[in-house]
C-alpha cells in the first residue's frame, strides 16, 4: 500500500495559512513543486479518510477549559451553499443572517468562554431527513454530553429559537442556570390574574418575576435595543438584575445572537 501523499497535519497547516480559499485545488496549487507534489485528488482522498468527530474536538480543547467556571453558549449558524445541487447535508432552512429561507449546512455549536477565551467544545450537524433529529434534539444532546463531560457552568446562554419548554426543562434537569430571550407573544402570568403575552406585561427596570406558562417561575428583563424595539430576556436565576445580564453578554462578546448586537 502506497504511503499517502498528504497527511492531516499538512492540511491543517494549509488551513492556517490560507486567508480565504480552502479548496483542495488551492491546497495543491500552493504546495511546493517537487517529485512528491500531491494532486488535488490527494487532498480529496484525505478528507474522505478523516471522518468528522466531535470527540476529536473535545480531546483537543478539554485541557484548556475550566469545567467549574465560565459559561456555555449554544448557537447555530447556516453555512451558505446557494449553488449546491446534490451536496450532502445541504437543506433549505431559515437564516438569521439573511432573514429568509436559504440553502445551506446548519451547524450547531457549544462554546465555552470565560470572557477572554472562546473555545468550541462540541457540535452537531443538522440532517433531519437522514437521522430524524430536529435542532431541539441536537440541543438536548449537546447539553447531556456537556454534563457527562463534567461541566458545571455558571450559566448556559442561547438564542430565543431554543427557548422551548422542553429545552428549558432539559437544562433544569441537569441543575444549571440559563439565560435566553423570549418572543413577545410568549405567555406569562405576572400577577396571578391569568396568562398573557410577555410583550403586554409591565416589566420593572430591575426585572420582574413571572410565571412562564407550563414551566414555572422565571425572571424577565426588558431591554430596549438600538433600533428602539423591546427585547425580553428570561432566566431561571430569580436574583439576576440588568447588570448581571450585561456582564454575561459582555463575557460572551463575540456571540452576536446572545449579546443582541
Amino acid at each position: 500500500m502506497n504511503k499517502p501523499r498528504v497527511t492531516a497535519e499538512d492540511f491543517i497547516h494549509f488551513l492556517v495559512a490560507t486567508p480565504v480559499n480552502a479548496t483542495a485545488i488551492e491546497a495543491q496549487r500552493t504546495n511546493p513543486v517537487g517529485p512528491a507534489e500531491p494532486s488535488h485528488d490527494a487532498y480529496t482522498r484525505l478528507l474522505h479518510r478523516l471522518e468528522p468527530s466531535n470527540d476529536t474536538l473535545w480531546l483537543e480543547v478539554k485541557a484548556e477549559v475550566r469545567l467549574n467556571s465560565g459559561v456555555l453558549v449554544l448557537d447555530d449558524t447556516v453555512l451558505d451553499k446557494p449553488y449546491a445541487r446534490k451536496m450532502d447535508l445541504v437543506h433549505h432552512m431559515w437564516s438569521g443572517k439573511h432573514h429568509a429561507v436559504v440553502k445551506g449546512i446548519d451547524l450547531l455549536t457549544l462554546l465555552w468562554t470565560d470572557g477572554e477565551r472562546h473555545l468550541p467544545c462540541d457540535y452537531r450537524i443538522y440532517d433531519k431527513p437522514n437521522d430524524g433529529k430536529t435542532k431541539n434534539d441536537h440541543f438536548g444532546d449537546l447539553i447531556d454530553t456537556a454534563k457527562e463531560r463534567g461541566f458545571q457552568p455558571e450559566y448556559v446562554l442561547f438564542d430565543g429559537w431554543y427557548s422551548s419548554l422542553v429545552n428549558l426543562k432539559r437544562i433544569d434537569a441537569v441543575g444549571w442556570r440559563w439565560l435566553t430571550r423570549l418572543k413577545h407573544n410568549r405567555r406569562v402570568n405576572p400577577d396571578r390574574t391569568g396568562n398573557r403575552p410577555v410583550g403586554e406585561c409591565d416589566i420593572a427596570a430591575t426585572g420582574t418575576v413571572v410565571h412562564l406558562e407550563n414551566y414555572g417561575m422565571v425572571k424577565v428583563l426588558r431591554v430596549i435595543s438600538k433600533g428602539g424595539t423591546a427585547e425580553h430576556w428570561a432566566t431561571n436565576d430569580l436574583e439576576m438584575d440588568e447588570l448581571g445580564r450585561l456582564k454575561l453578554a459582555r463575557r460572551v462578546g463575540r456571540s452576536r445572537s446572545i449579546t443582541g448586537a
